[in-house]
């Protein structure tokens, strides 16, 4: 039986692969344009509930919330099926759209937040593991380009809508726009996802483990978020914070090695190809939350431009993305998944380094060029390696492998906002990044200096991630076995 043929079995023969993929984008899309198009109405709802010191926790919340459950997630995937949890995850995350859009406060809408979180947490991994169940490792990375695409057509649509709603007619609409974008995608996916009957029993899930991962991850997380902003590094709650999470993650290393079906199996940080794909994606989580979060601001406080101007500039980086991933297909069928994640690291090394030379006499454009060469490289990295990670497991193993992926790509993301916030605070005295409404009180020459600073350690971050690609075996075995059933 071919490789394909065997994907195509895990997932049941009566699944329709196009109609599928189509839900699967709409699922993508759902999660994508949220992520984007609440940055324009934080002003107009602040105006309506106030809150403006506590709006940054509407981002925050919505981040721990996703991260803390993707790995349970996944587990979960592979014990009842991706059809079950996806369309439990985009039910989640719609009944929270609507909370958020009825919201009488601020504290209520950053609550509601989080019950999108816990939604979004759900589908993003679900979606990436139904590709890797459909589709061969040569069709795999054309398809991630696909749903790649929708990320990138949301840093355009999200803002364009959110500003639209706001100025047409009111900011909760946001909200309410993915009422029927959800119920379209639930619908394309209950209706033609099919997937083999369970059989062996019923299998027992691991709640213990499960708790103590959503509270180590959560306090890990809370505490990077929180940590010079919330409050200072060296404080109690600081302490507690990170101190809580790391204790409940070591009582879940203990809870798991005896667990009959732990949610993070040991296994799955054993095998190399699983490792350098978890440290990969630590890199990219780093390296987009430091790009997104810091060079609008330099665009427009620095260089001068206009919001639009700046926001096409960091498109660039979400338009190289998809184009590299779609092709990455016919460069790691020649040379392999590792020299693939090598090539993309260079060109992520050389996107950020470009960026080194920016300053107040610096052209938009210089901006963009570098943005789209970060693209380019996080495309050959983060898809290739989720496929190679993917595609070395059976089918009840996949949801796990996608999770725990997805899952270091958050922790990349909290973690880089706690370093480049300290970086940027070191140099400026205030923080800079991030969401917000309105510009900075920082002159221009000294944000550009904190900017440099982020770059150089971008730059650093770029490096890392080379050689955390060197962790990949140089072949990689891509016949997956046949699922258990």
């Amino acid at each position: 039986m071919s490789e394909q043929q065997v994907t195509r079995a895990s997932v049941g023969l009566r699944s329709e692969r196009g109609p599928v993929l189509l839900g699967v984008m709409l699922g993508t899309g759902l999660v994508a344009i949220d992520s984007t198009i609440l940055a324009t109405a934080v002003p107009a709802l602040v105006a309506d509930l106030g809150g403006f010191s506590q709006f940054p926790w509407l981002f925050s919340i919505y981040l721990l919330a996703s991260a803390v459950v993707t790995p349970v997630c996944g587990k979960l995937a592979d014990l009842v099926g991706r059809r079950t949890v996806v369309l439990a995850g985009i039910g989640v995350f719609v009944l929270g759209s609507v909370l958020c859009g009825l919201a009488w406060s601020m504290p209520s809408l950053i609550a509601f937040r989080a019950v999108q979180g816990l939604g979004a947490g759900a589908v993003q991994p679900m979606t990436m593991t139904i590709v890797g169940d459909l589709y061969s490792v040569a069709e795999r990375a054309t398809v991630q380009g696909y749903v790649a695409s929708v990320w990138a057509a949301s840093s355009v649509v999200g803002p364009t809508l959110g500003g639209l709603f706001v100025d047409l007619l009111d900011w909760r609409w946001i909200f309410f726009v993915n009422v029927p974008l959800g119920a379209l995608a639930a619908w394309m996916l209950a209706r033609n996802l099919r997937e083999p009957a369970r059989t062996g029993g019923r299998r027992r899930i691991d709640w213990a483990g499960a708790a103590l991962l959503t509270v180590g991850a959560s306090l890990l997380i809370l505490g990077l978020l929180s940590g010079g902003v919330q409050w200072d590094w060296v404080s109690a709650p600081s302490l507690l914070s990170l101190g809580g999470g790391v204790v409940a993650l070591l009582a879940l290393w203990v809870v798991e090695r005896r667990a009959a079906e732990p949610i993070l199996p040991g296994w799955a940080f054993t095998r190399r190809v699983l490792n350098g794909t978890y440290l990969s994606n630590v890199g990219v989580g780093v390296l987009l939350i430091g790009l997104t979060s810091y060079l609008p601001v330099f665009s427009q406080e620095v260089l001068d431009t206009s919001a639009l101007a700046a926001g096409f500039a960091l498109a660039a980086l979400t338009l190289g993305w998809p184009i590299s991933a779609a092709n990455a297909a016919r460069l790691y069928l020649r040379v392999g998944f590792r020299d693939t994640g090598l090539v993309g690291s260079v060109l992520a090394l050389a996107g950020t380094a470009s960026m080194l030379a920016l300053d107040v006499d610096s052209s938009v454009w210089q901006v963009a060029a570098g943005c789209f060469g970060v693209g380019l490289g996080l495309g050959l990295i983060a898809a290739p390696t989720l496929i190679a990670a993917q595609s070395t497991v059976g089918w009840e193993q996949r949801g796990v492998v996608t999770g725990v992926t997805t899952f270091a790509r958050s922790m990349g993301s909290a973690l880089g906002l706690a370093v480049f916030g300290a970086v940027v605070n070191a140099r400026v005295g205030t923080a800079v990044g991030g969401h917000g409404a309105g510009g900075t009180d920082v002159a221009p020459e000294l944000l550009s200096a904190g900017v440099h600073d982020v770059l150089l350690v971008s730059t650093g971050v770029a490096l890392a991630m080379l050689a955390a690609v060197l962790v990949l075996p140089r072949r990689i075995d891509t016949s997956s076995p046949t699922p258990a059933r």
